[in-house]
């Protein structure tokens, strides 16, 4: 049933992206008589969404893999160096919310920790949407920017990392079972800028999977109850991972994907100074507008991955 509501929605989908077309062609046709300017602007402003929406129905058709539909989790921490790498860090927890945002998902902080000067330490989300772990795979790896950097006296410039995990949320139909003897629970109170990710009591939870070493932890709910549930279904997301990642190191090409982005093999830089570029080192994707990427601008991007992945693939 769930396959069979993918391919309603994509039928739906394209059905209306065919009527838009439609429309637009006779408006365009309209501006081109009338010699409509005002009218001419709307089209070329409404062709661009167009052609968004249909890079994203062709993005779709190269998610085979079942978990691509599902929402994702995503875990950014920053390289070494301080203050410098944390406030990069906490710059890409912004633009992949900007991003989300400008899709219409939903955004849940699971886990942020601030840095003690600036930025964060690591931080943890949910974006619920379908395909949002298919599009965010794209993100998956190390960042790299080059600034002159607000924290040094001197103005030097700097050259930070961060990095990008992304997993898929698992939903109840994937059967993961996680044995309670196998699990140590601890509660602590949540720290954080302030505001919702702060009380007086210990809410905060921390779940270690013992036979496997992984931590996670939720603090962005006020009850103890809700925080325990969130990060079950994020240790439920990291095993599954696990699995995953342990059959596919039998397959050469997987292995060759999990060398690419090894730490301190950046996939993208964002250089501010001293000239402005966002270069995508795996598809050669380049951008000028770096702000515009900073605030949530990753369509090309995401989208240039996956072709390049889907060719590589054929």
């Amino acid at each position: 049933m769930s396959k069979l509501s993918d391919i309603k929605d994509d039928i739906e989908t394209w059905e209306q992206v065919s009527s838009e077309t439609e429309e637009l062609q006779i408006m365009n046709e309209l501006s081109v008589s009338e010699s409509d300017e005002p009218l001419n602007a709307e089209v070329g402003n409404l062709l661009e969404l167009l052609r968004r929406r249909v890079e994203d129905l062709e993005l779709r058709s190269w998610f085979t893999d079942p978990m691509d539909s599902h929402s994702a989790i995503v875990t950014i921490h920053p390289g070494a160096g301080g203050t410098e790498s944390q406030d990069w860090a906490e710059m890409l927890m912004r633009m992949v919310v900007q991003w989300a945002r400008r899709k219409g998902f939903g955004i849940s902080i699971n886990e942020y920790m601030p840095g003690e000067e600036a930025g964060i330490k690591t931080a943890t989300l949910t974006i619920d949407g379908k395909y949002a772990y298919g599009f965010l795979q794209a993100e998956r790896g190390v960042h790299r920017l080059v600034r002159i950097s607000p924290f040094d006296y001197s103005s030097r410039r700097h050259t930070s990392f961060a990095s990008v995990d992304v997993i898929p949320k698992v939903d109840e139909e994937v059967e993961i079972t996680i044995d309670p003897s196998e699990i140590r629970v601890e509660t602590f109170r949540a720290t954080g800028a302030g505001g919702q990710h702060v009380n007086v009591t210990d809410s905060a939870v921390r779940i270690t999977h013992l036979p496997t070493g992984i931590v996670v932890q939720c603090q962005n709910e006020r009850s103890q109850i809700k925080n325990k549930e969130t990060a079950l279904v994020i240790l439920k997301a990291r095993l599954y991972e696990r699995i995953q990642e342990e059959k596919a190191r039998e397959e050469a090409e997987r292995h060759k994907q999990k060398k690419e982005i090894a730490w301190g093999s950046q996939i993208r830089s964002y250089v501010l100074h001293p000239y402005q570029l966002v270069k995508d080192h795996r598809t050669g994707l380049e951008k000028g507008d770096v702000q515009a990427v900073l605030d949530g601008d990753l369509d090309d991007f995401i989208v240039s991955y996956h072709r390049k992945r889907v060719l590589e693939a054929e």
